[in-house]
Parts: structure tokens; C-alpha cells; sequence
């Protein structure tokens, strides 16, 4: 009976140890809210929920890797857009124009910045 007491116990605080090491993958908690600072985050907000949210929540990982801790430059994220790369596909102009392919960067850098 002993045993089982103390295992459960060890499982419980092993369980709370990990849970609690787990890096956040939301928004930080500081009491403040993503204000969109111009026209054109705002409008790379709208393509990005369209397009891009599904895989890549918030900019975190999902379906698709995290793009907000993605070091490459603005020019090699958006030939990705443009041409995909492994399971992501590719977006043509028809479906995100250039400018909203330029405003979604805009949104990210915002977004990066914010969190």
C-alpha cells in the first residue's frame, strides 16, 4: 500500500515538474495587447488568418514550423511563400499578391516584435 502511495506521488510531482518546464507556445502575459500600428499590418493580419494560420498559429508551430523565431530574411520567407518547400504549398499571385505577401511580412515583424 505504501508503495503505491509513494509512486503515485512521485508520478504526480514528476508530472508538475515537466508541465511546468514546457516553453509557452501563446501570447506573453504582460497585460498588453497587439495593437496593429498601420494599414498595412492589418491587412497582413487578414491574408495571414486566411492563408497562413491554420499551419502556423500566432506565428508558433503547428501543422508547419514556428516562422516568428525563423531567423531567414524577409526575401527568403517569402520565395518559400511563393514556391513552398516540403509539405508547405506554394501560393501564387492569384491567391496572395504581392502586396499582401508584403503586408503579411510586415504583420510577422510586428507580431515578432510584440511577443
Amino acid at each position: 500500500m505504501i508503495v503505491m502511495l509513494l509512486s503515485i506521488v512521485v508520478v504526480v510531482i514528476v508530472s508538475t515538474v515537466f508541465e511546468s518546464c514546457v516553453a509557452r507556445k501563446s501570447e506573453p502575459i504582460t497585460g498588453e495587447t497587439f495593437v496593429i500600428p498601420n494599414e498595412a499590418v492589418a491587412n497582413g493580419e487578414k491574408v495571414f488568418m486566411v492563408h497562413c494560420q491554420k499551419c502556423h498559429p500566432a506565428g508558433e508551430a503547428g501543422l508547419g514550423p514556428a516562422i516568428n523565431s525563423n531567423p531567414a530574411p524577409g526575401f527568403i520567407k517569402r520565395f518559400q511563400v511563393r514556391h513552398g518547400l516540403g509539405v508547405m504549398p506554394s501560393f501564387k499571385r492569384g491567391e496572395i499578391s504581392e502586396k499582401d505577401l508584403h503586408d503579411i511580412m510586415a504583420y510577422l515583424k510586428a507580431w515578432k516584435h510584440y511577443k
